[in-house]
């Protein structure tokens, strides 16, 4: 097989470069104190992970990624933001026992991402006998939706469903009866 010269090493920056808005998404989400910067953050990281699906060979999951997580959940938490009352107090609280379960929450993240890269570097992979074939067209599409992909497309969509209930209950319960 032939391969253009400095291929491999631009590849590996690409990954790399999902990664990391993978993991930087993530700890912008979980470490922002205002809620838009959280969701930008949540935004980054599904995109990273979409860039990740790709380079796993499912390229209906990544764009399933960006339209339902990035184009739908996050916009949703962002109206729902949006339509709360602005005016809800803050409570800061940096108490004793909020460092004892950050630290208890931080010892579980990095047990928990130990064991999984044990299982992923010590695992045996195998190579499947013969590539899929994926020409890209609507027929190869609608056979894998409903074959390879169809129980993640349904958790897509379970998802969606519980983000948009949540968004609702959020921007109900902000508004101020009268």
């Amino acid at each position: 097989m032939n391969e253009i010269p400095g291929t491999t090493f631009l590849l590996n920056v690409v990954f790399a470069v999902s990664l990391l808005a993978t993991v930087g998404g993530a700890i912008i989400a979980v470490l922002s104190q205002r809620i838009i910067r959280g969701v930008c953050g949540l935004a980054l990281c599904f995109i990273g992970l979409a860039g990740v699906y790709y380079f796993l060979h499912a390229p209906f999951l990544a764009l399933m990624q960006i339209l339902i997580y990035v184009g739908a959940v996050c916009i949703t938490i962002i109206f729902a933001v949006m339509l709360a009352e602005p005016d809800e107090a803050v409570s800061d609280q940096s108490s004793a026992s909020s460092k004892v379960w950050a630290a208890l929450a931080l010892i579980a993240c990095v047990a928990l991402g130990w064991g999984v890269a044990s299982l992923a570097l010590g695992g045996s992979w195998t190579v499947p006998a013969q590539p899929l074939a994926n020409d890209g067209s609507l027929r190869a599409m609608g056979i894998a939706l409903l074959t390879t992909y169809s129980m993640a497309f349904e958790v897509i969509s379970l998802v969606l469903l519980v983000a948009v209930l949540g968004a609702l209950a959020v921007a109900h319960g902000g508004r101020v009866r009268s």
